[in-house]
């Protein structure tokens, strides 16, 4: 549990911020799960651990206390990421409208891809916040992403990869869910 908490973590919906200076963009889902998440650990998680640490300390020695201690690093996780979440929140532009030219890639957008042997993959291009793998949700600031940006159904798109470049042919571009 304590892991899952790190802000340090990739994967999931728990990217790292980008780098200062660049604008930081979330889908209002993703915006709506990061507010639930500090909800959830401000106004249910925080009291119930700061009672169960109340509670260890009333028993008396604390220096041996196993709950008292862990309870304590629960604490101060949890004041952590409420701390990341509040300031991350007020930093990302929640995008809401579609792009004015649909038919080239943006945040947001759905795309499918056909590599050189026909095999076909849909991607749908998110903020950091909101990368998760086994959705198919990249990160703007992934390779893919990056070489998707701003094509055109139809575009070729050579993607640099640590184990290879790649071409991939735009074949799909949509805002909103295509149906599977």
């Amino acid at each position: 549990m304590l892991r899952a908490m790190s802000t340090r973590t990739r994967g999931g919906d728990r990217g790292t911020p980008p780098a200062a200076g660049k604008k930081s963009y979330i889908t209002p889902d993703g915006a709506k799960k990061l507010r639930a998440e500090l909800e959830q650990l401000w106004h249910v998680e925080r009291p119930r651990v700061t009672q169960e640490v109340a509670d260890a300390a009333a028993q008396g020695d604390r220096s041996e206390n196993a709950e008292y201690i862990y309870g304590k690093r629960r604490l101060r996780e949890i004041d952590r990421r409420v701390r990341f979440l509040s300031k991350r929140l007020d930093d990302l532009t929640i995008v809401n409208e579609p792009p004015s030219d649909p038919n080239r890639v943006f945040f947001g957008a759905w795309v499918t891809l056909e590599d050189d042997d026909g095999n076909e993959v849909t991607y749908r291009v998110v903020g950091p916040d909101e990368s998760n793998v086994e959705k198919g949700w990249i990160s703007m600031e992934a390779p893919v992403a990056r070489a998707l940006l701003g094509k055109r159904d139809g575009d070729d798109v050579l993607v640099r990869r640590p184990k290879g470049d790649i071409t991939y042919t735009i074949i799909g571009i949509a805002y909103t869910e295509p149906s599977p």
